[in-house]
């Protein structure tokens, strides 16, 4: 890890940037913090708070030195400038957005700009915050502190769907997506290889999984990739688990040739919209224990052995 920088108090060097101390034993737990400003005396003063709270600071005077940061070490957050020369602090927060490796990286941004268009177009580059002008350092770590504590535990949460094989796609409030595990990729990737635009399409497909709860595609080798719509989260994302079955799960064109109840298709519906068991029971005035009878029964008619599956093919069905 870079050695971190600090402010000097030496009035002589008052023109200067922050410059690093000599390299450190490095510490497993040191968070890791990137400041990005053209104005000395903000880097100077964030880099002196910043390093009082136990973090590692890096600091950059605009894009171009902060993009040479991230190659070096990627942070655990960003205190970003929105006005800069050359490259302004929301062009620089989009590429970094758009860069996988570096796409989890919290961004606040430090502007005097307190109107409404520029908080947008802040948020809408990618930043999660943004604090005012002349900054109160107290609120700025507060705000940062938690900011990189949300991101590392979703890392962390993500980091675990990557070690389980699974395969998840988060789309954010625009649809588009936002992040997926290693097998989420792999499987759309094959999925979609023969389409003019292949990310174009996986995105639209998976769009309609969310709207419908579950979509269900044939595969080029006879499986079938299923996608199953879990639910939105608080920051306005929807979360799809992706699964493959086997060319004999296929599911009938149309839901009335399926001989369910029509307590077994008020069940299926629900489970297609990502409801668990107990949320049945209580929509439908029933126990967990009936919904789960009803569950085995509609598997049993389905031909197919999991909640994921039958929801995709509900999808399907529903959908045509």
């Amino acid at each position: 890890m870079p050695a971190p920088f600090h402010a000097t108090p030496n009035s002589a060097l008052a023109g200067a940037l922050p410059t690093p101390l000599p390299p450190q034993p490095p510490q497993p737990q040191q968070r890791v913090i990137l400041v990005v400003d053209d104005a000395l005396d903000t880097l100077r003063m964030l880099c002196d708070a910043l390093a009082a709270e136990g973090y590692a600071v890096l600091a950059a005077r605009d894009a171009d030195e902060a993009l040479q940061r991230f190659d070096i070490t990627v942070p655990d957050g960003v205190l970003l400038d929105a006005v800069m020369p050359g490259m302004d602090g929301f062009a620089l927060c989009r590429q970094l957005k758009a860069t996988p490796p570096w796409s989890h990286v919290p961004v606040v941004f430090m502007t005097g700009l307190s109107d409404t268009e520029q908080i947008l177009q802040g948020f809408a580059s990618g930043g999660v915050d943004y604090v005012v002008k002349p900054l109160r350092i107290p609120e700025v770590l507060a705000r940062l502190a938690t900011h990189v504590r949300n991101a590392q535990a979703t890392r962390l949460a993500r980091e675990a769907v990557d070690v389980a094989g699974l395969g998840v796609v988060v789309l954010d409030g625009q649809g588009r997506v936002a992040w997926r595990s290693p097998q989420a990729l792999r499987w759309l990737e094959a999925a979609f290889a023969a389409e003019p635009a292949p990310q174009d399409a996986a995105a639209a497909w998976l769009n309609r999984a969310q709207s419908t709860g579950g979509q269900t595609l044939a595969l080029p080798d006879g499986r079938q990739l299923l996608a199953r719509h879990l639910g939105a989260s608080g920051l306005a994302e929807s979360m799809l688990l992706l699964s493959q079955a086997a060319a004999e799960a296929a599911a009938p064109r149309h839901l009335q040739q399926v001989a369910l109840t029509p307590r077994e298709t008020e069940v299926l519906s629900w489970i297609s919209k990502g409801k668990t068991n107990r949320d049945i029971a209580d929509i439908l005035g029933m126990s967990p224990r009936t919904v789960n009878k009803h569950l085995e029964h509609i598997f049993e008619k389905l031909g197919v052995e999991t909640r994921t599956a039958a929801a995709a093919i509900a999808g399907q069905l529903l959908q045509a």
